[in-house]
């Protein structure tokens, strides 16, 4: 009985020690504060359609092919938290000529691993590289644009860049960085160091502060995404943003 209950403890104590391990390795911040959320193994901490996402090296993989083609649009959920304030990097790569992606972040989940809200968007074509969409609304910002939306979804429209210009710093067919910042009501997204776009986004209806952050697998012609290097840091939450922003 004393030795069943000696290996009882020693099995007990293994597992506790091995689940502390993981949740440190998830929760130690790098020296800029972004904490890794993918753990470069498996899909611990997201979930998917069967068999519609997978890993090898180190990188998140969705792919579409002949034999097996992508006929709906769908989606790899973060599953540990629905953040508000933040801001995220990660590294991807598009392969294909009318390869075509996203990241959805502040948005809703639906049915069959479908979403719906705010997408830092990419293809391969660049129209909607680098320009911030969302489902019923279409563009909320494009590229080149730091744009400020009433309640009432007036748009105060100001260019910033050169649309053409600026998505020039994008590597087709290999690795690129994309960073999206939500802090309050303004978003803003990034691409291997260049801002693409920004907005206020204060309408009364359409805009969202928090919600599910996702991957998008995007219908079509046989095109490959990968995702790696996931990082994310909570930003702490502004009584007023307009105290940060500087807009009045």
């Amino acid at each position: 009985m004393k030795t069943r209950l000696f290996f009882l403890a020693v099995w007990t104590s293994l597992f506790l020690f091995a689940a502390s391990l993981s949740a440190s390795d998830f929760s130690k911040p790098d020296k800029e504060g972004f904490v890794s959320i993918f753990n470069g193994a498996d899909l611990t901490g997201w979930e998917g359609g069967p068999d519609a996402w997978r890993v090898e090296d180190g990188v998140i993989i969705g792919e579409s092919t002949p034999e097996k083609p992508c006929k709906k649009t769908h989606y790899l959920y973060w599953t540990e938290k629905e953040p508000d304030n933040f801001h995220l990097k990660l590294t991807f790569r598009l392969r294909g000529e009318s390869a075509n992606s996203g990241i959805q972040f502040r948005s809703e989940k639906r049915p069959n691993w479908d979403t719906f809200g705010y997408q830092a968007d990419v293809d391969q074509s660049l129209q909607w590289t680098g320009c911030l969409f969302h489902h019923t609304r279409g563009a909320v910002v494009q590229r080149g644009f730091d744009n400020k939306i009433a309640p009432d979804g007036k748009v105060e429209v100001h260019q910033i860049a050169d649309g053409k210009k600026l998505v020039e710093v994008y590597k087709p067919n290999d690795w690129n960085e994309y960073e999206v910042i939500a802090d309050g009501s303004v978003l803003t997204l990034i691409i291997n160091g260049k801002q693409m776009c920004r907005v206020d986004d204060r309408h009364a209806t359409e805009s969202a502060q928090s919600g599910v952050l996702a991957l998008q697998m995007h219908q079509g012609a046989p095109m490959k995404v990968e995702f790696k290097d996931i990082r994310i840091k909570l930003l702490p939450k502004e009584k007023d943003s307009d105290a940060k922003t500087g807009k009045e």
